[in-house]
């Protein structure tokens, strides 16, 4: 059954052949994927007719990193950041006694929680990681649960070491029994590649055994200084980099030569108060950004990618074609997928109507709460509001 959406004041396709934004647009929806686009006095006819009364239409969010299975709270450490206190890796600790202590079901409904609270926010593709556990039954059973919910799932067993554990004992623990047993369950492995976390060595016998594997790589790298992360990821193929706030010349020419994506990570950037990622060096460099939530309890506890987008644009110097493409076809990238992040024919259906004419009031009226519906392939998302605590 084919759907007519009309009544488009600005429909954002990315579609290579479209320069920018469609006005008085149209956009046909036929068996979960776009099936037309264009201007809506050539709408072809459909089963079903949706006017969203000159809305905005853009692609659904692609968030390409988060971290929404935990329990936990770290408000207090929040609040002493605010106050002065500097970030450092070890706060990840905090986390993994109350998510080791929660049950499968509280994991699951939380999970659950956090994901409606993002559809709502207009994210309509998702990864998530583990990295809250740190044993391998606890990290096999995030992987499970965020593998019943989440559009991609990553492996980050080395999040942190775990206090009592010597650093290249417990990295033979990840690359060994902690990776065979979830294996199953993950599409990527990934490595927090700081100090105070795991060297570019013992991040590199990380990465290495999750490709032998099979999985797809990712980094985190150079958050809190010039870790080695950012070049790491680039040699080892990674799909994604993220965080990239400390970036010397070499790492961005390196970045801009490369497939591997630069994942900004704006909310974090804020709650850390680091120096924001140079995303405006990448860009100008031809580097491939991305935008994401780095949803997690401790750094950015948020899944608002509106939020993220208008702050890309106010704080990073982002044009606002530029930081919808970053949270759209850029996190697209980052997962490797070609099948969302845009609204081209053939694409998943993913359509996020804004309660604005144009998308320049993400950046324009900052924290108004502007999604006005969310449709993933085709059908609308209508969540009920629940507690994501």
């Amino acid at each position: 059954m084919a759907t007519l959406f009309t009544g488009i004041g600005e429909l954002w396709t990315f579609d290579p052949a479209h320069d920018g934004p469609l006005r008085d647009a149209a956009l046909v929806v036929d068996d979960g994927v776009v099936a037309w686009t264009g201007p809506a006095s050539g709408a072809p006819d459909a089963d079903e007719r949706v006017d969203v009364g000159g809305r905005a239409v853009l692609p659904g969010w692609v968030d390409s990193h988060t971290h929404l299975v935990f329990d936990g709270d770290r408000s207090s450490e929040f609040e002493a950041r605010m106050a002065g206190e500097g970030y450092a890796a070890g706060g990840i600790a905090v986390t993994t006694g109350a998510t080791r202590a929660a049950s499968d079901e509280r994991l699951r409904s939380l999970l659950e929680a956090r994901l409606a609270e993002a559809y709502r926010g207009g994210t309509t593709t998702v990864e998530t990681k583990t990295g809250y556990g740190l044993t391998v039954d606890d990290e096999v059973r995030s992987a499970r649960i965020a593998a019943e919910l989440a559009d991609e799932v990553t492996f980050l067993g080395a999040h942190l070491v775990p206090e009592g554990w010597d650093a290249d004992e417990y990295v033979d623990l990840v690359i060994g029994d902690m990776l065979e047993a979830v294996r199953p369950h993950v599409g990527w492995m990934d490595v927090f590649c700081e100090e105070g976390a795991f060297t570019v060595e013992q991040s590199r016998r990380v990465l290495d055994a999750g490709r032998r594997a099979g999985l797809g790589l990712r980094v985190h790298g150079n958050q809190l200084g010039h870790s080695g992360g950012v070049a790491l990821a680039v040699e080892m193929g990674a799909a994604s980099v993220d965080h990239v706030n400390f970036l010397s010349a070499d790492d961005v020419e390196a970045l801009a030569a490369s497939d591997t994506v630069s994942t900004i990570l704006p909310a974090c950037d804020l709650s850390t108060r680091v120096q924001f990622a140079p995303a405006r060096q990448l860009l100008d460099a031809g580097a491939t950004v991305a935008i994401a939530s780095n949803c997690n309890p401790g750094t950015s506890y948020t899944s608002s990618m509106n939020f993220c987008v208008g702050t890309a644009v106010l704080q990073q110097y982002l044009t606002l074609e530029e930081a919808l493409r970053a949270a759209t076809v850029g996190g697209a990238r980052a997962l490797r997928r070609g099948d969302v992040g845009s609204l081209t024919v053939g694409s998943r259906a993913d359509l996020h109507v804004l309660d604005a004419p144009a998308a320049i009031h993400l950046a324009y009226r900052p924290g108004m709460p502007l999604t006005h519906a969310v449709f993933r392939g085709g059908r609308s998302l209508d969540t009920p509001r629940e507690s994501a605590g």
